[in-house]
């Protein structure tokens, strides 16, 4: 994204009413896609705000993306409102601009927008310890069980077939059929480990296809860092960063969780026996997951959550892997070869879940009941 100067600066800040008081701003949080800022508005109270420019590079269509995130929230307002719940620290909210738009786009094409700021609250990098991972499935759970009613139909898709897994071979294929760096060569092994898994590609896709898994709204990006924490109860409060809310199945936010927590290696680990599936993670994230969940999912959404975790794991391996093949256009790299080393993770994962299928099956059988 280009440079934002300080004139742009000033006209976003003059789009918006942010009260009595003197203003200030810096850069805030971890995130790498869109650019995030804190406002302090200092006057008889302190009152802080999010303010972020979207990335639409990757997010090409602002006005759908933005009508997505506002009926999403609108109606957890409604719901966490009806139940009793604190509106301000449960749910994300936008403040409008001083036209009443839900983001103000500026004079050079950028797309801006703002939200309350969640006061108390902890945002975690990684898992402490088990049962931070289970705080999170009760989380995305809740997230899931919320918006159950929720037409998915009606959301727009913000990255066109994010998590269409047979899509995504596709691509693969083609990479690998192009071979622009001559690269293919020198990976068989794991060119044959994708193409072996054909075939389970399409699993969850054709079932959605023949309308035996309901399509639900999905956030797609179900890692512990996008959970607001009470900074006093460890309690998860709100999910954040819901610029991939978007209409999907179930089983890819909890297999996307599995993936990214259920293991102890960092994703681009080159050394394989460092990388182990982890069994104990798995059960304590299913055991919070349907605690909060099940009641909302089908029988069938429950039995294929194991799929959801292998399909998620290869997917994101396959992923990895053809940007190794296009020239690592697509993942930021910091060294050669991190994108491959960042594959066989996953592809390790993948193999260390078929290993133990009848053991994971069997765990969301015993909290299905």
């Amino acid at each position: 994204m280009a440079t934002i100067s300080p004139e742009i600066f000033q006209e976003v800040l003059s789009a918006y009413a942010w009260g009595e008081g003197t203003l200030s701003y810096n850069s805030y949080g971890e995130g790498h896609i869109n650019n995030t800022y804190l406002v302090t508005v200092n006057g008889k109270t302190v009152t802080r705000y999010i303010l972020q420019r979207i990335n639409t590079d990757i997010f090409t269509d602002p006005k759908s993306l933005m009508e997505n995130i506002c009926g999403v929230t609108s109606y957890l307002r409604d719901l966490i409102s009806k139940r009793g719940g604190d509106v301000s620290r449960e749910t994300m909210s936008i403040v409008p601009t001083k036209t009443g738009s839900s983001y103000y786009t500026d004079s050079t094409g950028g797309a801006w927008r703002v939200y309350n700021f969640v006061e108390n609250t902890i945002c975690l990098q990684q898992c402490r310890n088990t049962e931070d991972f289970y705080t999170s499935a009760r989380a995305f759970g809740q997230f899931q069980k919320n918006l159950a009613d929720y037409d998915a139909s009606s959301l727009h898709e913000t990255i066109p077939n994010f998590h269409n897994t047979p899509d995504r071979l596709r691509k693969f294929k083609e990479a690998l059929k192009a071979d622009v760096l001559h690269r293919a060569a020198d990976i068989s092994d794991d060119i044959a480990f994708v193409l072996d898994h054909e075939a389970d590609c399409s699993y969850m896709t054709d079932l959605l296809a023949a309308g035996k898994l309901p399509l639900r709204v999905t956030h797609n990006d179900t890692k512990l860092n996008n959970i607001l924490l009470d900074a006093d109860t460890n309690d998860a409060l709100c999910i954040i960063d819901l610029d991939t809310v978007m209409p999907g199945l179930a089983a890819n936010d909890y297999g996307d969780s599995i993936r990214f927590g259920a293991n102890h290696s960092a994703e681009d680990e080159p050394d394989l026996s460092k990388v182990n599936f982890s069994l104990e993670l798995f059960e304590a994230y299913t055991k919070g997951f349907l605690e909060v969940a099940g009641n909302a999912l089908t029988p069938l959404e429950i039995e294929t959550l194991p799929w959801g975790a292998k399909l998620m794991t290869l997917e994101c391996g396959m992923r990895f892997l053809t940007d190794y093949l296009e020239g690592d256009h697509y993942f930021a790299i910091h060294r050669p070869g991190q994108n491959l080393d960042r594959a066989r993770t996953q592809f390790k994962l993948v193999r260390d879940m078929e290993a133990c299928w009848s053991e994971m099956n069997n765990i969301v059988s015993k909290y299905s009941k």
